[in-house]
């Protein structure tokens, strides 16, 4: 583009695309980190929500006679589970299972077989009648078959984990708007800058008949570019930060940690803010010409 005024000569100019480089920077990786979040969270909703677990004590001694009879406990857990309106399914979960989930804590070998462990059993209720379960009411039935049974209902840690969720999103939106505040604070002293540095020539080009809009076009274009040049670093400094983050998430297992990662869509947002701060910094360095222009005698 053919511009009067030798903008990209500006100490501010460089100024800007750093500035421009370290907000994006810093959005994508808050961006990110919500976005993730977000994720995990609607999977755990999706796993979880629809999900209750009931745990059988087991018959106090070792050996065969005492198996049999959490065995028979088991039983009429599950029929009485079944029963239950609102139920899918009903599953015990097998030795196996259980061995796996408690050898991350005290390991593994052939004592956990001889260990009068508690049963669990899965229920999965059925979509449409999840609002009008009452777990309460299950958990009666269960233990007036099964003295001694409780229901474990995962909808109110749930909810507490999806309003510390719901906090984080927000804070991390917030970090997102400071940062937009902030790199518009920048362009325009960038640009008050660049008006103070080059008023003689845009005092002659308002002699010779350009109009202020001419003016401001020049600024935003220019603003636009430097913009441009920052986000797309900005962006490239973020990509290895989250690929080192993701890293080390992969590398922690034992079922603690969900799988976090960012979706097809997630990158396409992110891939969207170096272009939103260009073009914030291009509107912002329009208007702050064409406000400063109007009040020049």
């Amino acid at each position: 583009m053919h511009t009067d005024l030798p903008l990209a000569r500006d100490r501010s100019s460089t100024l800007v695309t750093v500035l421009v480089a370290v907000m994006v920077f810093l959005a994508v990786l808050a961006a990110a980190g919500g976005l993730a979040l977000d994720n995990v969270l609607d999977r755990w909703t999706r796993d979880v929500a629809g999900n209750l677990t009931a745990q059988i004590p087991p018959v106090p001694g070792l050996g065969e006679t005492a198996k049999a009879a959490t065995d028979e406990r088991v039983a009429r857990a599950l029929d009485v589970l079944r029963a239950q309106p609102g139920v899918a399914s009903v599953r015990a979960l097998s030795g196996e299972e259980l061995t796996a989930l408690i050898e991350p804590w005290i390991g593994a070998g052939e004592v956990l077989e001889d260990l009068p462990m508690p049963r669990l059993i899965d229920i999965v209720m059925r979509p449409d009648a999840v609002p009008e379960v009452d777990p309460a009411a299950m958990g009666e039935a269960l233990r007036a078959a099964v003295p001694g049974a409780t229901l474990d209902e995962h909808r109110l840690w749930l909810s507490r984990l999806l309003d510390l969720g719901q906090a984080v999103g927000l804070l991390g939106l917030t970090v997102v708007l400071v940062i937009g505040a902030a790199t518009a604070v920048a362009v325009i002293h960038a640009t008050h800058a660049g008006l103070a540095t080059h008023r003689p020539v845009i005092e002659i080009l308002h002699m010779i008949g350009a109009q202020d809009d001419y003016i401001a076009r020049q600024f935003a274009a220019h603003a636009l570019l430097q913009g441009l040049k920052g986000g797309a670093g900005g962006f490239m400094l973020a990509l290895p930060v989250l690929a080192g983050i993701g890293v080390l998430v992969g590398r922690m297992k034992g079922g603690l940690v969900p799988s976090v990662g960012l979706t097809v869509v997630d990158w396409i947002l992110l891939t969207t803010l170096p272009f939103a701060a260009a073009g914030l910094a291009m509107v912002t360095a329009r208007l702050t010409v064409l406000r400063t222009l109007a009040r020049m005698p």
